[in-house]
């Protein structure tokens, strides 16, 4: 499969992640997202930046729903749930806001 943008082609798995993942970029972020049928806003990049920035300087780490509730909390300064996380990434915040990072899939247990 592969996305055309702004006149280039970016080659994605049968599932729609990248192949490259040099390939991301913030407006290809906005595509998906509105593929899946995100409507990103700020608390959105918070979580796809801190998805990111795990997987690039901790090893290729892709946190979980847990995790991603506890860290948000803290860059957020209030306490979150993880229905807080499903409102933003519906279908799983972990595995939806990794695609929508640009992330490869993960092979965690759940989601789509």
């Amino acid at each position: 499969m592969s996305i055309e943008l702004q006149g280039k082609t970016i080659e994605t798995t049968d599932n729609g992640y990248l192949v490259n993942l040099e390939d991301w970029s913030e407006d290809l972020a906005s595509h998906l997202a509105a593929e899946e049928g995100v409507e990103l806003t700020e608390d959105h990049w918070d979580i796809i930046r801190y998805l990111r920035d795990e997987y690039f300087n901790n090893g290729g780490n892709q946190p979980n729903e847990r995790t991603i509730v506890k860290e948000m909390g803290k860059k957020w300064g209030k306490k979150t749930s993880s229905q807080e996380m499903y409102q933003l990434f519906p279908k799983m915040p972990s595995k939806q806001g990794g695609k929508i990072a640009g992330l490869p899939e993960s092979r965690r247990k759940g989601g789509y």
